[in-house]
């Protein structure tokens, strides 16, 4: 196994006396301080970006099927009043409202993504640091801080992961890890307690299978991307918090995290610059409610309907060119906001596509669209597989009067090289929230959400966050 250590490394001592591996040491250490290490700028705003978009598809996914089961669960179960659970009247345990406020953020399939797929950290991360932050009371700025560090120690994870092929399914890699990291942060955990914590969320993180995809209502996928990570990651940290005690080093010996995930992968990459490259930057905002491979392909649609406007009638056929991994998760999918042809259909027909239309599973046998999703073509191309993490798509519409129109979209707007601005993610989040909650309060908590580095206790913020 490769162990990432070089040829003179040396291995710092644990509590037994047993030499520590070096990556786990760096990692933890940064893990320790990363609560007091003030970030720079550009990563505190676009932190704030990602949690407000986390917390609006948390509002908005309570309406949807998933969302409800969840709220459903919460009033069942209950727990002691300690957390709140968004867009409802109730506040549960900790691990309970994680676990229902990381299901609502991924209900919708608006929350964030890393552009290869099997990586939506804001759904675990988000919620995870929400509950924990407000049964310790901490503040903004702290709260900010611990979500940075989910998403780099989640993703980082993740790619170490994705790297070894052993687990075909990493959101949970990425949910458990993120979440973790980031609930060790608010709870104060020194180096020696976050490699407890990275201990029990290695035991956690390896679950999770494929079968979510035959789930035609979003109710297994949104608790396997955000509700399961999210309460793992506030299990582990509770349970260190306790004192409870576990495998000092779990990068070395038998049946480590290295040689059980990723066993040729090597794990330098966890710790690379780590400090300097912070992946909530790596990270996708969606402009489009709807599953990131779509995004690009809406958005070459966009670009040629701007260049040549037109009417739903004078195209006559459509064709989406998307890479290999992506074209069996959009193709003709049964659920609207995941279905390439369904939300084409849509644009085709009003040149717009909204939250409440992209979620609309009723009207996807709607004669009108059923008449437009018949002229969608998914093409899977490999072409576009080998130039993830890229997510490129290539749109060809062919109009009645023999035109033709091509866009090839590689940097869709919310991804690493063409970013949102802050109004554009507030726009976002006011779409998403002023349904449930009315202009006035979405205003108010949209506000709050961009200046959370002045926020003294995240508690404060659950008048905003619930139903009146």
């Amino acid at each position: 196994m490769n162990d990432g250590m070089g040829g003179g490394a040396v291995r710092t001592p644990g509590a037994a006396g047993r030499a520590l591996h070096p990556v786990l040491v760096t990692l933890s250490e940064y893990m320790g301080a990363a609560a007091r290490r003030a970030l720079p700028p550009e990563v505190v705003r676009e932190t704030k970006h990602h949690i407000l978009d986390t917390v609006a598809a948390m509002v908005s996914g309570a309406a949807l099927t998933p969302g409800r089961h969840a709220l459903a669960f919460a009033r069942a179960y209950g727990g002691a009043p300690v957390a709140t659970v968004v867009a409802s009247d109730m506040v549960i345990g900790p691990i309970e409202a994680a676990m229902v406020n990381g299901v609502l953020a991924n209900a919708d399939e608006t929350d964030d993504n890393y552009s290869t797929g099997g990586a939506h950290p804001g759904c675990a991360v988000v919620p995870a640091a929400l509950a924990m932050g407000e049964r310790l009371g901490i503040d903004g700025a702290r709260f900010v801080r611990a979500v940075a560090l989910g998403y780099d120690v989640g993703l980082r994870a993740f790619k170490l992961v994705a790297r070894g092929g052993i687990l075909s399914e990493t959101h949970n890699v990425v949910g458990t890890f993120g979440a973790a990291a980031a609930c060790g942060a608010i709870a104060g955990l020194d180096a020696r307690r976050m490699r407890t914590l990275i201990d029990y969320a290695a035991q956690q993180a390896g679950a999770g299978i494929g079968a979510w995809r035959q789930d035609t209502e979003h109710v297994e996928k949104s608790f396997l991307f955000g509700g399961m990570g999210a309460r793992n990651g506030v299990t582990a940290a509770m349970l260190v918090e306790a004192g409870w005690t576990g495998v000092d080093d779990v990068f070395s010996g038998p049946g480590n995290l290295l040689r059980s995930y990723a066993p040729a992968v090597n794990p330098a990459m966890l710790v690379d610059r780590l400090g300097e490259e912070f992946e909530v930057r790596n990270t996708i905002i969606k402009k489009w409610s709807t599953g990131g491979p779509i995004q690009s392909a809406l958005e070459a649609l966009r670009l040629i309907r701007q260049r040549r406007p037109f009417a739903a009638d004078e195209v006559r056929a459509v064709t989406v060119r998307v890479a290999t991994s992506a074209a069996d998760k959009i193709d003709d999918s049964a659920m609207a906001n995941l279905s390439m042809q369904y939300l084409i259909a849509v644009m085709l027909l009003e040149g717009a596509l909204g939250f409440q239309a992209a979620h609309d599973d009723a009207r996807m046998n709607d004669p009108d669209v059923v008449r437009q999703r018949a002229k969608v073509r998914v093409i899977a191309d490999e072409r576009l597989e080998r130039l993830l993490p890229r997510r490129v798509a290539e749109v060809e519409i062919a109009f009645t009067d023999g035109a033709l129109e091509t866009e090839r979209n590689e940097t869709v707007r919310g991804s690493p090289g063409n970013p949102m601005t802050t109004e554009e993610v507030a726009a976002k989040a006011r779409d998403l929230i002023e349904p449930v909650f009315g202009s006035g309060r979405t205003e108010r908590l949209v506000e709050r959400m961009l200046a959370l580095d002045a926020v003294t206790n995240v508690g404060e913020l659950r008048h905003l966050l619930q139903r009146c």
